[in-house]
């Protein structure tokens, strides 16, 4: 009996990548669509501007605003999955320090700085872990905490909200990733706004799905017996 228990675990954690990732990933990519609409309605307006280090200036302001608020969700979606696969607390709080900090400046930072690059775009590299920590932090610990609380709802609540908060979180990651572009001169994006659509596809969905699904997953099966 114990033995077909493990087994029927064992399935059921398998089948769980699968679906969750199945699950997450439409809303991922409509997620992605509409933060080049919303940039582009906010482009309609600020690219009329014939000084064009307005534009950059205030695209520089809305990256940090959307970095840091993809923090909050990325490390609040990391710490509900670890939760919901694991009850060990040192290691739901590591993953949910670490994860972020990985992730959200691959997708935030380093991906688009590889793809201005790429297109031409003389990119500055900036890290905002390292250079605004004392912003970064607050950020960080109120997403582990709000992680925490939401892991104490109803499995049928965590759900709901893991799928909302999937959105939402490749969401403020595709208009950060964005705007860190245009704040390095990169104004006129919607030439090329196809190619940006496929590289923030990948680019953003990918390490966001990393960090709030399959990271956090592994972390809390690790060391269990199969």
């Amino acid at each position: 009996m114990n033995h077909d228990y493990k087994e029927v675990t064992h399935s059921h954690d398998h089948a769980t990548w699968y679906t969750e990732i199945i699950c997450h990933a439409p809303y991922a990519i409509f997620s992605v669509a509409l933060s080049l609409a919303l940039v582009t309605f906010l482009s309609c307006f600020a690219l009329g501007s014939s000084d064009k280090s307005l534009v950059v200036r205030g695209a520089h302001l809305l990256f940090h605003s959307f970095h840091f608020l993809h923090i909050i969700f990325a490390a609040t979606g990391t710490v509900i999955t670890f939760f919901r696969f694991s009850h060990n607390v040192l290691r739901g709080i590591l993953v949910g320090i670490f994860a972020p900090m990985i992730f959200c400046t691959l997708s935030d930072v380093v991906l688009p700085y590889i793809g201005g690059r790429i297109l031409g775009v003389p990119m500055h590299f900036h890290l905002c872990f390292v250079s605004e920590l004392s912003n970064v932090i607050p950020f960080l610990f109120v997403g582990i905490v709000n992680g925490f609380l939401m892991s104490k709802y109803h499995e049928s609540k965590q759900s709901l909200y893991s799928v909302f908060s999937h959105f939402i979180h490749i969401f403020v990651s595709s208009l950060a990733a964005t705007f860190y572009l245009v704040s390095h001169g990169f104004v006129e994006w919607y030439s090329n706004m196809g190619i940006i659509f496929l590289f923030l596809t990948v680019a953003v969905v990918v390490p966001c799905t990393l960090a709030d699904i399959v990271v956090p997953m592994a972390f809390a099966r690790a060391g269990k017996k199969r």
